[in-house]
């Protein structure tokens, strides 16, 4: 399951819930308890390392040599 961060519009804190794409945003700020949360886009936790398909170019076609 996907993590989501969330900004509360009243106190501006930042949180974070663990929740299926189907679930519904939360209902109220955990800190303030607020109503009005929206959900924040954050940069992805998602990292490639090491050796792999990005970095020797699998699939690539060798380039034809000039004759």
């Amino acid at each position: 399951m996907p993590v989501y961060e969330y900004r509360c519009q009243e106190c501006g804190s930042l949180f974070e819930e663990l929740k299926r794409l189907s679930d519904p945003a939360p209902e109220k700020c955990p800190r303030c308890g607020h109503a009005e949360v929206r959900k924040v886009v954050s940069r992805s936790s998602f990292a490639l390392k090491g050796g792999g398909w990005y970095s020797d170019h699998y699939g690539l076609r060798p380039s034809a040599s000039p004759e």
